[in-house]
């Protein structure tokens, strides 16, 4: 008796199958995920070599580190460095406008270098009177008068090397970054510099030594608003000290690493976890609806060529992807850690030119200690010279503390 051909699967094989594949798809998904994200990632560590070789090649050329808060303007009308001016930059440059020759943009800093007469709203009328030589102010914050800087190409402009790859954010605002320059581990008037009552001829204002006692107490970063710096400045070593780090764009919602919660003047120097309680304890990666945020013009990340808090500036006082906490935010200073979507922590650049990988749970100190600031009395923690009450992350934020760093860093 001969036996019948089998000429089909049964269905308890056919669901074996399905199964059997099911479960090997739902393997193999996270794995390619996870291979996309590490390829990001190390597209997004080589942008960061490359800044720091500019850097590197621009100290070379002329003996100093780019400025940030670079650029013209004399005499400020307003007596305010944030509010937009069409005539001058008003000293807000980022360091990426300096280092734009050293990373094969050569194009887009004569464009900037040399009056530009382009106007992105009337783009077949030339402007008159032109765009002056280094720009307007790269700023979107005015005094009512509802207009901005937009209308600038080059500060729209978004420059491949300054995007991580792990950041999906894309417009409103200018040209996003997603690197910053480091400003230490204090930030007492850190967002005006020295050079700001000098400029300010409006009466009643405060002498300019004042201020210059201030930051050159609390300007402990590799980078200093409007102030030149030198790698011979660096006299804890190079390879011990954070020259810029990686930070997140805002993407429209309320993300604490992205949007600024506004904060009292002494209260986030004093105390820079003073904005903690308004997190969301459902979603701690959210300000609570009724939260008071800072106004969205010029979020996270949103301007590369412009010097001011938000857009291209972090400091070493809370660990990465905490909570940015501010006064004037705007443009003020505060706490501003770095920050990325990237799996537990970020990239900080070191300023011998090598890119680190810093998780979350850094050794941090006691982050609700008071940052250094001249007022502080002799012999408290705060006193200007201190060490950083910050730990590691705040040792590696400055850059002449005298301060041992004993653990080796990931490379």
């Amino acid at each position: 008796m001969k036996s019948a051909k089998r000429s089909a699967f049964t269905l308890v094989e056919l669901l074996v199958v399905i199964a059997i594949i099911g479960i090997l798809v739902g393997l193999l998904l996270p794995a390619v995920q996870a291979a996309r994200e590490a390829a990001r990632r190390m597209s997004c560590s080589n942008n960061f070599k490359q800044i720091g070789l500019a850097i590197h090649n621009y100290h070379s050329a002329y003996k100093q580190l780019p400025r940030q808060g670079a650029g013209t303007g004399e005499n400020i009308p307003s007596g305010h460095f944030a509010v937009e001016n069409t005539l001058a930059n008003n000293q807000s440059l980022s360091i990426f406008v300096g280092i734009l020759p050293f990373m094969e943009q050569q194009a887009l800093w004569e464009n900037i270098s040399n009056p530009n007469s382009l106007d992105l709203r009337n783009p077949n009328t030339p402007r008159v009177p032109s765009w002056p030589a280094m720009g307007p102010t790269p700023s979107a914050y005015h005094t009512g008068s509802g207009v901005v800087n937009t209308n600038y190409e080059p500060w729209m402009t978004e420059i491949p090397t300054l995007r991580c790859p792990s950041d999906p954010g894309n417009g409103p605002g200018m040209g996003r970054t997603n690197y910053a320059a480091c400003m230490g581990d204090a930030h007492n008037w850190q967002h005006t510099g020295i050079p700001y009552y000098p400029l300010n001829k409006n009466p009643g204002t405060s002498p300019s030594n004042v201020l210059a006692q201030y930051i050159r107490a609390s300007g402990r970063g590799v980078f200093v608003s409007r102030y030149q710096t030198k790698f011979r400045d660096i006299m804890d070593g190079l390879a011990n000290t954070i020259m810029a780090g990686e930070i997140r764009t805002y993407l429209g919602d309320r993300a604490v690493t992205t949007l600024p919660h506004n904060a009292d003047f002494v209260g986030v120097r004093d105390d820079p976890t003073s904005c903690r309680a308004f997190r969301d304890p459902e979603r701690p990666a959210f300000w609570l609806t009724t939260a008071s945020t800072g106004p969205d013009f010029l979020p996270r990340g949103s301007a590369w060529a412009s010097s001011l808090g938000p857009q291209t500036n972090m400091n070493t006082i809370l660990p990465p992807n905490q909570e940015l906490c501010m006064w004037a935010t705007w443009m003020g200073e505060g706490t501003v850690p770095p920050s990325s979507n990237h799996q537990g922590g970020c990239h900080v650049l070191m300023a011998d030119g090598a890119v680190t990988f810093i998780t979350d749970s850094v050794e941090a100190g006691d982050s609700s200690a008071g940052s250094v600031h001249t007022l502080a009395p002799p012999g408290s923690p705060q006193f200007a010279g201190s060490p950083s009450p910050y730990g590691l992350w705040g040792a590696l934020g400055t850059k002449a503390s005298k301060e041992t760093i004993e653990e080796q860093l990931n490379q």
